[in-house]
Parts: structure tokens; sequence; C-alpha cells
């Protein structure tokens, strides 16, 4: 079911002869009587106290509880990296060593670690070994998998603190997107098709934010170059997906290319968010009047209604006020179109369409 607010759900308990609301409220109140989020606990308290009442089934109560488990020691151990920007790296696990991908991945992970970004793998071998060699300890998290049999990170991770187990897939897919600053796809099998799909549809669907997606391959690889002839000529040739969907994704041949994709994306543009019905977009520099004149008919088919709002912060966004020196872009976004978006952010990232300095 469903999340429901905590009306709906104080009044369910109401209805049983119960009034758990305040009771709820004044325990979350002495673990932490400073925080905004009181109602979001609440909501996840009367929920937990449903699924008690309700008492179907035994395994819904343990995947709860592992699911909850694992999401709040993700939470704590990611905290103190929150300040770095991060990519995430998939390629195959069979990648051997003396394989030119293994070379070029360890290239990568060096070049991230030299531009200041942490690398996140599944923490296995091949193409995830490769970056972590490269990145080295310090730069780099694991999501690791437990499964039934022996398994074992990779040997830059093993036994590190950034190193974070993972009993359920669908935890550890969702700390991968969640935590990817720009996401990079070597060649690999199965699983890395899914994740490249997956991450795709996430950012098309608007359901994770807009990062560079960089497809990395050999300079004489042509893995990625037969997956876009395909998706080209089969899914766009076909109206399965929009034209402009093609520019999600970056297709590269050296690590050198993957890491400059991913550092022009933040040239201007720093991070999006959605308030209330309105998108906005942070900037590291205000753009120039004739810029954001162009923008209102350049892409108009980005907004709604209004035009395009440039502004400073003004303190509606409470819980982010450390980015409050960036400027805004705001705008009534109809949420789809992701990759006319990307579009858009390539023109803010233009030098020549910002403000001149004051």
């Amino acid at each position: 079911m469903p999340y429901e607010p905590s009306e709906f759900l104080a009044s369910h308990f109401r209805n049983a002869g119960l009034d758990l609301t305040e009771q709820v409220d004044a325990q979350l109140r002495r673990v932490a009587p400073d925080s905004p989020n009181i109602p979001l606990y609440r909501d996840m308290m009367l929920t937990v106290l449903r699924m008690a009442q309700d008492d179907r089934n035994r395994w819904n109560a343990k995947i709860t509880l592992q699911t909850l488990g694992e999401l709040e020691n993700a939470f704590r151990v990611l905290e103190q990296f929150k300040g770095r920007r991060k990519v995430t790296v998939f390629g195959s696990a069979r990648t051997p060593l003396e394989h030119p991908l293994y070379a070029q991945a360890r290239e990568l992970g060096a070049r991230l670690a030299k531009a200041g970004m942490m690398v996140i793998t599944g923490a296995g071998g091949g193409i995830m070994a490769a970056t972590h060699e490269g990145s080295g300890r310090d730069n780099s998290l694991g999501f690791n998998i437990t499964l039934p049999f022996e398994q074992h990170a990779n040997p830059t991770m093993e036994g590190s603190g950034n190193l974070l187990p993972f009993h359920f897939f669908f935890i550890r897919k969702l700390f991968f997107v969640k935590e990817a600053d720009g996401l990079v796809l070597c060649p690999g099998g199965f699983g890395t098709l899914d994740e490249a799909l997956e991450v795709l549809t996430l950012i098309q669907t608007g359901k994770s934010p807009l990062v560079p997606v960089v497809l990395l391959d050999t300079p004489d690889g042509n893995f990625w170059k037969g997956a876009l002839n395909f998706i080209s000529e089969q899914l766009e040739a076909n109206r399965y997906i929009l034209p402009a969907d093609m520019k999600l994704m970056r297709l590269v041949h050296s690590p050198e290319e993957a890491v400059a994709e991913i550092e022009q994306f933040y040239t201007n543009f720093h991070s999006s968010r959605w308030l209330k019905n309105v998108f906005v977009i942070r900037m590291k520099h205000a753009l120039s009047e004739a810029a954001l004149a162009h923008m209102q008919e350049a892409f108009a088919d980005l907004r709604v209604s209004d035009a395009f709002r440039q502004h400073e912060y003004a303190g509606e966004e409470h819980d982010e006020v450390q980015f409050s020196h960036l400027t805004r872009l705001a705008f009534n976004f109809p949420g789809r179109d992701h990759g006319r978006l990307r579009e858009l952010v390539d023109y803010i990232n233009l030098p020549e369409n910002w403000a001149p300095p004051l």
C-alpha cells in the first residue's frame, strides 16, 4: 500500500478506539526535540503499528525489519561522505586483468579520484576491482551484496570502513543511483545492461535526478555503439522513446573523456530539486539577460506556463541553506522529456551564456 498521510493513519487508530498519535509524538520529541522531520517519523511509526495490528505474515515483518535496518545503516555510514561528488561505475565482474577494459577502468578510477570524486562500485572483481585499484581505498565506496555462498569484496575494499554490505539487491540498486552524481557504464553482461536500462528509465521518467550517464568503451570497441544503434533503430524509430532521450547518455572512448564529460556537466549546473510544483535548477553563475531571453523561446516546451525565472536564494529551501549562494533558475516543468532538460543543462553550462562577473 502506498505511503499514507499521518491524519489518515491517526484516524484509522481512532476508529479502532486507539489514540496513539500524541503518544508517538511525545516519544519522538524526547528523542529528537529539534527535528523538523517529526511528522515523517510519526508516519513511519504509525505504519509499523498498523502492520503489527494486522499481523498477517511473519515474512512481511522480517522483510520490513531488514529493509529499515539496511536503509538506516547506509544513511548513517554515507553521511560522512555527504559533501563529496560520487560516480557510480558499472561493468563486468568477469573482465580479466589483461583486458584493455581493465586498464581503462583502473585509469578511470585514478582520474576520478584526482578530480576529487569518489568511486562507487559493487566491490566485486573485474571492472569494479580495476576502478577501485585506480581510485584507492580512501576515494572508494563499495556496495557489496551478501550471498548464500562465500563472498569476498575486491582487495581494495576488503576490510574497509567504506564497504557496505546489502542483503537485498533492490536496496543496493537504490543507493547506486541515489548517491551518484554521475554514472559510467563499461561493457558487461546481463547485470550491466540491467543497470544501464534501469538508470536510463529512472532518469527518463524523472524518478531519479538528472545526472551525466557516460558509456565508456575502448577506442576500437563497438559494445555501446551496437547498443546505441539498436536503441536508435528500434526504440527511437518506432517512437518507443523520444528523440531527445538519446541525449541522456554520451559515448566516449577514453577515461579522460569520461571524466571530462562529468566535469562539464557541473560547469555551471550544481543541482536541482522540486519545490512544490516548481522545478528549480541551482547554478554557480547567473545567466546573462540575452541568454535568458533566448531560452524563453528556445526551450519553451520545457515550461507549462509563465517564463523561466532567475533569482537569488530567498529562504525557500530550509533544509539546504548551505547552497544559499547559488543562483536559482525556476520554471513550471511538466516533468517529462528529460532529454530536452539535459539540453537545457548543456545550454546553461556554456560560459558565453553566463552574466559577466560584478
